[in-house]
């Protein structure tokens, strides 16, 4: 039974943190209020649509220390979080409340339905068995922070003209804006926001037409930079995406955003080779083959269509034989093998997994409880923080730690 007196925390987000927060301090505090605004029409929508539909809850990956290699942002601040509660947690959270999970080859974890409604439904069921309150399309005008003799609160002045007051505030609004506003306007610094995760918009003749061509193991750097990054590349319409994309543009967010994604991609389709060791091989090849059609049906293991056009542009023509072949061929085709350059001319969004790099700075923030250092009473959790990890469900996991802790502190009397 709720006291009429009860603490009533706020959670302004409808996400996979807020949600994550409110749940945790309704179970943590069942004699309390709390009470859940999303501005949108929906709830979870993000969590709806990630992994293509099928939700990369979290990664199995559960040892404190090499988890935060995982973010490029927020790392080192997320240590001692994780130790309290880690992806081992959020998969025993999930299949304790009858959502069976699967650890996939690669270390992401999915719901066995293989449906992200399996996720929404039962976040949705544990708020309503801890009785939060769920308000969508809850325009918040602007907050005002309140001093009384019981303490610091707050009042949130609504689109509707309804006054909401709140003995706690969580902040888990994501990349919204308006979030990182309303922080400012509470006392917060925060690092300038610019994209993460995100494709590469390339125009180059050499991709022409090779969309849905896929490599499983390529190095990708951004040149006049150390950034570099592996993993498999998919040839896009527009571009190139794929692990090892999405992670180079995590890791070089600031960077890519300082070139104003105008530079070029390093690209080594076959890194597991010295370079010397595939001119050597090359020469063989054309050893061997002198009497037969270059490029010849031998391509290092990469797709077909694309060792022939890497080969064709370095001159090495299927209307030669290899004994035609000149070692300035074979050095141009070495080069675009393992040192081809490809101008990147934008960025294209990676829906399921965009997130931002920047937010609240982390140094402002306690998180052993994830309350504000400048402002008693607020908390926040999630991609409103100076917090990112690279693609495979690390995103997620930060949002179900920071809101499980700013849930927990919140509650409590």
């Amino acid at each position: 039974m709720l006291q009429e007196n009860a603490t009533q925390v706020v959670v302004l987000g409808g996400g996979a943190a807020g949600f994550f927060a409110a749940i945790a301090c309704g179970e943590h505090n069942p004699a309390g209020r709390v009470r859940l605004l999303e501005r949108t029409s929906q709830v979870l929508g993000k969590v709806k649509i990630s992994g293509g539909g099928r939700c990369n809850v979290t990664h199995a990956c559960f040892d404190p220390a090499r988890l935060v290699t995982f973010y490029p942002r927020g790392g080192p601040a997320l240590r001692g979080p994780f130790s309290r509660f880690q992806p081992q947690d959020t998969i025993d959270w999930f299949q304790s409340r009858g959502v069976p999970l699967k650890t996939e080859e690669d270390g992401r974890v999915f719901p066995v339905s293989d449906s992200s409604q399996t996720i929404v439904d039962c976040l949705l069921k544990e708020a309503r068995r801890f009785g939060v309150t769920i308000q969508t399309q809850a325009l918040v005008k602007s907050i005002e922070r309140k001093e009384s003799a019981r303490g610091t609160h707050f009042e949130l002045h609504m689109d509707s003209g309804e006054v909401v007051h709140a003995d706690r505030l969580i902040l888990a609004t994501g990349s919204n804006p308006q979030g990182w506003a309303w922080a400012r306007a509470l006392g917060h610094q925060l690092e300038t926001p610019v994209p993460s995760l995100f494709t590469f918009t390339i125009k180059d003749a050499r991709l022409d037409g090779l969309a849905g061509v896929a490599v499983p193991k390529v190095t990708v750097g951004i040149e006049g930079t150390k950034l570099s990054q592996s993993g498999a590349l998919l040839v896009t319409h527009w571009g190139l995406s794929g692990p090892a994309v999405l992670k180079l543009s995590a890791w070089g967010a600031r960077a890519l955003h300082d070139f104003n994604y105008q530079v070029r991609l390093r690209v080594n389709w076959l890194p597991e080779l010295r370079p010397e060791e595939l001119l050597e091989r090359l020469h063989q090849l054309r050893s061997t083959q002198k009497l037969k059609k270059a490029p010849g049906d031998y391509s290092f293991g990469l797709p077909r269509r694309l060792w022939v056009r890497l080969a064709a542009v370095s001159g090495v023509l299927a209307n030669k034989r290899w004994t035609e072949i000149s070692n300035e061929n074979l050095k141009s085709l070495a080069q675009q093998l393992q040192n081809g350059l490809y101008p990147i001319s934008g960025k294209s969004v990676f829906k399921e997994e965009f997130v931002t790099c920047g937010g609240v700075r982390l140094d402002e923030v306690d998180f052993r409880t994830m309350e504000s250092k400048r402002c008693s009473g607020l908390y926040f959790a999630g991609e409103i923080l100076d917090i990112d990890g690279v693609t495979g469900g690390f995103n997620f996991q930060s949002a179900w730690t920071t809101g499980w802790l700013a849930g927990r502190a919140a509650s409590l009397l």
